[in-house]
């Protein structure tokens, strides 16, 4: 099983670093990450393995959800299920 996780937001040091070690902290392991900074725009991508979490997936959801908050940027957490039924045509 696997997740999806979107960050967006102003660019500042460290977000990468606070993302993944929240992912850390429920057990699930980063497979790859794409990024890009534009001007001062920062948009993330990485998909995470969740097959060994240590809680529900709507805990950690919830908890990367409430880190962005505190950061000053959206992070949004989707099941690889869920998004691919959204992009299955």
């Amino acid at each position: 099983m696997r997740a999806v996780v979107t960050v967006i937001g102003k660019d500042a040091v460290g977000i990468l670093a606070k993302v993944s070690t929240k992912c850390a902290e429920y057990n699930a392991n980063v497979i790859e990450v794409t990024q890009s900074v534009l001007q001062d725009l920062f948009a993330m991508i990485m998909l995470v393995d969740i097959t060994k979490l240590n809680s529900d997936f709507a805990t950690m959801a919830d908890g990367l959800t409430e880190l962005g908050q505190a950061m000053g940027v959206k992070i949004h957490t989707m099941h690889e299920d869920i998004f691919n039924c959204m992009h299955h045509i």
